[in-house]
């Protein structure tokens, strides 16, 4: 039986551009979700993007669910006065 690693490996050393296009893509994620975290002052989230990788999957959740959810309630209008 192969080893799954070792068949990874041999995969990437033939096709570089797929691991170069997978860094690519979990990078721009990963920028753009902890811009988000870091502008609406969500630490914990900040630092929990910052420490997991999981190939952009997290970050898209973020993006795309909880920081959405943030910006919309941040920008519903105050009555006057506070």
């Amino acid at each position: 039986m192969t080893d799954p690693f070792l068949a990874l490996g041999i995969f990437f050393n033939n096709h570089p551009f797929v691991l170069v296009a997978f860094i690519v893509w979990s990078t721009a994620w990963k920028g753009v979700a902890l811009w988000k975290a870091g502008r609406l002052s969500q630490k914990k989230w900040f630092i929990v993007l910052l420490v997991v990788n999981l190939a952009g999957l997290l970050e898209i959740v973020y993006i795309f669910f909880v920081a959405r959810k943030k910006e919309k309630s941040s920008q519903e209008p105050h009555p006057p006065g506070l």
